[in-house]
C-alpha cells in the first residue's frame, strides 16, 4: 500500500513563501511521475506542477515563475517552493503519484491559505 505523506501547508500573507513535502513509501515498483495539484472551493482540482524520474518538469502557466518543483528520488520525495503567493493560490493541494505500471496515489491534501 503506496502512501503519500504531505507537510508544509498554512498560512502566509501574499507575497509570501511556502514548502510543501510530500514523501512516498510503500511503493513496490518505480515511481515515474510525483506532483502537486490543487483544488479551491467549488472548482475543479487541477495540475500545478509535476516531475518526472528524469527530472523532466511541467507547470501550470499560472504558477510558472513563482513555483518551483524539485525531487529527492532516492528518498521518493518532492518538494514544491511557492514564491510570491497570491490569495488565487489558496486550496487544498494534493500530491500525487504514478508508478510505472500506471497507478496513481493522491496523498491526503494540505491547506494552503493566502490572505491578501
Amino acid at each position: 500500500q503506496v502512501q503519500l505523506v504531505e507537510s508544509g501547508g498554512g498560512l502566509v500573507q501574499a507575497g509570501g513563501s511556502l514548502r510543501l513535502s510530500c514523501a512516498a513509501s510503500g511503493s513496490i515498483f518505480p515511481l515515474h511521475t510525483m506532483g502537486w495539484y490543487r483544488q479551491a472551493p467549488g472548482k475543479q482540482r487541477e495540475l500545478v506542477a509535476d516531475i518526472t524520474s528524469g527530472g523532466r518538469t511541467n507547470y501550470a502557466d499560472s504558477v510558472k515563475g513563482r513555483f518551483t518543483i524539485t525531487r529527492a528520488n532516492a528518498k521518493d520525495t518532492v518538494y514544491l517552493q511557492m514564491n510570491s503567493l497570491k490569495p488565487e493560490d489558496t486550496a487544498v493541494y494534493y500530491c500525487r503519484a504514478d508508478d510505472v505500471v500506471g497507478r496513481t496515489y493522491w496523498g491526503q491534501g494540505t491547506q494552503v491559505t493566502v490572505s491578501s
